[in-house]
């Protein structure tokens, strides 16, 4: 039996497919090979170009530090040579047999090019190179300025052999006279001979802008611009600067092979009389770099495409078979990963249920310890309520009403007291509601305070309070609130007991930010990362479950503020409510984003 054509359709759909997606991956691993090079090329050409620069930028550092410490070094020679009483007697007795070989002496432990004396009249008579004695130098810049100035003199003067001289001159004198003067001549042509073993082309220039020391010898006595203009030597770093447009016109401290720049050119001053430094280096090592690396990577790919073919061939039935069991796999992680997911909301929802008991059982507890101060706070009263009865008793009897009355007033007193304490108790006691509305944190804090007085009496807490004059009001549950400041209230009165003089502060302030901070002179926390993790407790064993500060803290973070504790610098602890204001409450933004 043949098959149908309609059957044959069939059989080429998946085989189409397959072949569509093949494509589709090669040319996709094309794209990516091309982006890598194309990437590649561009980072490693930014970042080889600069590391030559640097190269090149560290080289000029050297370079002109050795340049200027030269000079520096040369520049006390003449002032200490024209203090040298031999040359001055010399020069006062017209004697100058012994002179010139003590010139020769010193010019050892100078390291200069030479040293030559002149007279009052310019001409040479003692010198380290013989062929220089009797030569004149009246006219020279140098003889002139140092016969005039009491300083030092430095000078360059262009040699007729070609070249530049580099010359300090100092005055000889006795008693005010001139006699003569002293030339050194510093020896910088050492530098141009070390630079000639690089690759690069150096060139100093004076602060006119001419080139008085040059890896080129053609550059000498030229600015930059005339240099440059000139055919240069047959050297690598010149033939760049044959391809090179007009680098003087240019503010560019840098510009890429591929932009049409085939050198990089970099200045620096010397910090001597304007003189600049300047360096050209070439990019040819930059690209032989990339290249080979570049080389590497097509290599690379090249046999990650023959690789990925080979076995593409070979596999493809065995991943369709993975591929099935994988699906399989994603299936019931799928199935577990729901269950695991409606388990969790589950714990999540009893959870929520069992914070809610334990933040009521945590107020109730606190209400169980403030009972017996509380109790005692309300036989104060009765006792003197008692005696008031009495003495009132007393005055009726005696027809005295008047006295009788104000001890009724004073009763009355008492019992507004007493039902204020009450009412706190009753309040604190109710469970908070589930709804928001606005708060007074200032009354929030005096309620607390009226509630914790009686412990705060009992031991003896010298209390501050900071309170703003403006309106601290925040969106959220004041019973809540109240269990959060009691809480804290109560924790710093455990931190204190064994102080000498315990004291709390309380400061309310406002802002951006309502900010409510409790801090006691105790001995501070010890771990403050574990303080608000459930059952975590500083205190000993059956004084606390250490569920305050974890149900705390959820309760500032129903309200979108946020509870923070930190030790003090000068001692104790400080635990900071922030919450934010009805006005940032009420624009729908993330509080602390908001605050930002």
């Amino acid at each position: 039996m043949t098959p149908t054509n309609s059957d044959s359709d069939d059989d080429n759909v998946p085989n189409v497919r397959s072949s569509l997606r093949l494509r589709l991956v090669i040319a996709i691993f094309f794209v990516i090979a091309a982006v890598t090079l194309y990437l590649t090329n561009s980072i490693l050409m930014e970042r080889f170009s600069q590391s030559t620069a640097n190269r090149a930028e560290l080289r000029l550092a050297l370079y002109g530090g050795n340049l200027k410490s030269e000079l520096q070094r040369n520049s006390i020679v003449p002032q200490l040579l024209a203090r040298d009483q031999s040359l001055i007697t010399a020069l006062e007795l017209n004697d100058f047999s012994q002179t010139s070989q003590r010139l020769i002496s010193f010019l050892d432990e100078i390291n200069a090019a030479s040293l030559s004396l002149l007279d009052v009249d310019g001409r040479t008579v003692a010198s380290t190179e013989r062929h220089n004695i009797a030569t004149a130098h009246r006219e020279k810049a140098y003889f002139v300025d140092a016969i005039r100035s009491n300083e030092t003199v430095f000078s360059v003067v262009e040699k007729e052999s070609g070249g530049f001289g580099f010359y300090y001159a100092k005055r000889l004198e006795a008693q005010n006279t001139p006699l003569g003067v002293i030339l050194v001549e510093v020896d910088l042509l050492k530098f141009e001979r070390a630079w000639a073993g690089i690759a690069d082309a150096v060139f100093v220039s004076d602060s006119s802008g001419i080139i008085v020391l040059s890896t080129e010898p053609r550059w000498r006595g030229l600015t930059e611009e005339e240099a440059l203009t000139r055919e240069p030597a047959e050297s690598a770093i010149d033939r760049a600067l044959r391809f090179t447009a007009d680098w003087a016109g240019g503010d560019s401290q840098f510009d890429s092979y591929f932009q049409g720049r085939a050198v990089m050119r970099q200045q620096g001053r010397l910090g001597f009389q304007g003189w600049q430094i300047t360096n050209f280096t070439a990019y040819s090592t930059v690209r032989e770099r990339i290249n080979a690396i570049l080389a590497f990577e097509i290599m690379l790919f090249a046999l990650i495409f023959a690789a990925g073919f080979y076995f593409l061939n070979r596999r493809n039935s065995l991943r369709l078979v993975l591929f099935q069991r994988e699906s399989e796999d994603l299936r019931a992680l799928n199935q577990r990963l729901q269950r695991e997911i409606a388990e969790r909301k589950k714990v999540e929802e009893n959870l929520q249920v069992a914070e809610q008991s334990l933040a009521q059982s945590s107020k109730l507890a606190a209400l169980g310890e403030m009972s017996a101060a509380v109790s005692h706070e309300l036989n104060q009263p009765l006792a003197a309520m008692k005696t008031y009865l009495a003495g009132a008793g007393l005055l009726l009897r005696r027809n005295r009403p008047d006295e009788a009355l104000a001890a009724f007033s004073r009763i009355d007193d008492l019992l507004e007291r007493m039902g204020a304490i009450t009412r706190q108790l009753k309040s604190y006691a109710r469970k908070g509601g589930e709804s928001f509305h606005p708060v007074n944190m200032a009354d929030a804090v005096s309620s607390s305070l009226a509630m914790m007085d009686p412990q705060l009496q009992q031991h003896k807490v010298r209390l501050s309070k900071v309170i703003s004059e403006q309106d601290a009001l925040v969106m959220g549950d004041r019973m809540r609130i109240e269990q959060v400041l009691i809480n804290l209230i109560r924790n710093a009165i455990d931190a204190i007991k064994t102080v000498k003089d315990p004291e709390i502060e309380i400061i309310l302030s406002t802002g951006q930010m309502i900010s409510l901070t409790v801090r006691d002179n105790g001995f501070g926390i010890a771990d403050l990362d574990d303080l608000f993790e459930p059952f975590y407790t500083t205190k000993q064993a059956g004084e606390g479950t250490g569920l305050g500060l974890a149900i705390s803290s959820g309760i500032i973070n129903d309200m979108g503020g946020r509870l923070m504790a930190r030790n003090s610098d000068e001692g104790g602890a400080v635990f900071e409510v922030i919450l934010p204001p009805i006005d940032e409450y009420n624009t729908g933004k993330e509080p602390f984003e908001a605050a930002e």
